[in-house]
């Protein structure tokens, strides 16, 4: 592989440039989901079967808990603009080792299952939009890309391997199972305690970009955000914001209603061969990419991702195992242009620091999937009722190529907004760093 392509730094160069609080930061990104995922892909099981709560029960709290991780990222990028990433990133691991310590009371006392899962999922709207702060803090706009998707390889690493460690135990001994995961909680939050401040409690937490379109903010406008001077919503950009939030919803068909579909035509073990397959191909994939989705212009880039989730859903339809994973991965490969690409343009597009834009495409995110949760499962089940459950899939696919082309009329309709000077260049300025303040200093250089 060539060091530099385009003009843009390598992925190991750009990597190589990593200092050790990024790099336990990585490990960090890895820790926390392998100690997640011994856990939370269980809890349907555990909740029913271990604690004996029904399957209504369970679905309403695990969709309260989706919406909660997701949808809450956006208080967690406030918070984190407000207190600094380090402190954020600390209360959150504070919130979610709690979480998993109150599963062991619920062995003893069922329904604090429920508050545990909840504080869990809380933790983790915390966490994420400050990590990816962190991670990309001072960074240059060009090495960003691989920053990002080294943070989302380490994060898939982790989601493939604790499901791995943790089933034989979830059911049959998960006492020690819930005492290891929140040792390991305490263990990766005091870790953070001793990372170099950023963000309030030492600087800020992201460069802010200017525009052509608009003077770079002031010193005193910027501590005025940082102290809550704008709503959560302000500054939002709002095409990175509604198509993060369509491939949510579009990917979380695939997420939620797999595991019946393909449990029902072949076996548990070779859905779990497919779930690895796609986390693979986002370790591996999705790193090497990144610098051409950076260069990439963002209608190409739409166009590429939803054409993915198109073809995957309806291959799904087929129902083989050749059809499963085929499908799989077509999708996969769709959103590892899509999410990656989203939260570059995000970025790039608002003059928000970058905790904030991160918790404002969470907060898509988890709209996304609670109506994927919400119409997905009616669709579902009235494909389950007439005895042909493929064509849910090939309506899925019908969405992936209607829903897409709003974004277009979402587009033309901006008027002459900042955002439309943005959308008339999609794709010919995301190469050019952009200064992070008034004095014209490059983030990174």
């Amino acid at each position: 592989m060539t060091e530099r392509t385009g003009g843009g730094p390598g992925l190991r160069t750009a990597l190589s440039t990593l200092t050790g609080p990024l790099r336990f930061l990585l490990l960090s990104s890895f820790l926390i989901p392998l100690g997640s995922f011994m856990v939370l892909p269980f809890m349907s099981v555990f909740l029913h079967e271990r604690l004996g709560m029904g399957l209504g029960a369970v679905g309403v709290v695990l969709a309260a808990a989706s919406l909660v991780q997701f949808s809450g990222g956006i208080l967690g990028g406030a918070l984190a603009d407000r207190v600094g990433l380090r402190r954020t990133m600390v209360w959150a691991l504070v919130v979610r080792t709690a979480g998993f310590a109150a599963f062991l009371a619920a062995l003893r006392w069922p329904p604090m299952a429920v508050g545990a899962l909840i504080l869990t999922c809380c933790g983790a709207a915390l966490y994420l939009p400050a990590n990816k702060a962190y991670l990309v803090h001072g960074v240059a706009e060009e090495r960003r890309p691989a920053f990002l998707s080294a943070g989302n390889a380490a994060l898939n690493a982790g989601m493939a391997v604790g499901p791995l460690v943790a089933g034989p135990f979830v059911l049959s001994s998960p006492g020690p199972l819930f005492l290891g995961v929140t040792a390991l909680f305490a263990v990766v939050a005091v870790g953070h305690v001793r990372l170099p401040a950023v963000g309030a409690e030492g600087g800020r937490s992201g460069p802010v970009r200017s525009r052509s379109a608009s003077p770079a903010p002031s010193a005193s406008a910027s501590a005025s955000e940082r102290a809550g001077g704008q709503g959560l919503l302000a500054g939002v950009a709002v095409l990175p914001f509604v198509a993060n939030g369509l491939a949510f919803y579009l990917y979380f068909h695939f997420q939620h209603y797999l595991a019946v579909y393909a449990v029902q035509r072949t076996s548990s073990e070779f859905y779990s061969l497919v779930l690895l397959t796609c986390f693979v191909l986002v370790i591996v994939v999705q790193p090497l990419a990144s610098g051409a989705i950076r260069r990439m212009r963002y209608p190409v880039a739409l166009a590429i991702g939803f054409a993915g989730l198109a073809a995957g859903m309806a291959v799904l339809a087929y129902g083989t195992k050749t059809a499963l994973l085929t499908g799989g991965v077509l999708i996969t490969l769709g959103d590892i242009v899509l999410f990656l690409k989203n939260d570059l343009e995000a970025l790039r597009r608002s003059s928000r620091s970058d905790a904030v834009v991160f918790g404002q495409q969470r907060l898509a995110a988890g709209l996304g999937a609670c109506a994927s949760g919400v119409l997905g499962g009616q669709l579902y089940g009235l494909g389950e009722r007439a005895g042909h459950t493929g064509w849910f899939w090939l309506l899925a696919a019908v969405q992936c190529v209607l829903l897409p082309p709003l974004l277009l009329a979402l587009r033309r309709g901006r008027g002459t907004a900042p955002l439309a000077h943005d959308l008339v260049h999609d794709g010919h300025t995301e190469g050019t760093p952009v200064p992070d303040d008034a004095h014209g200093r490059i983030p990174g250089r």
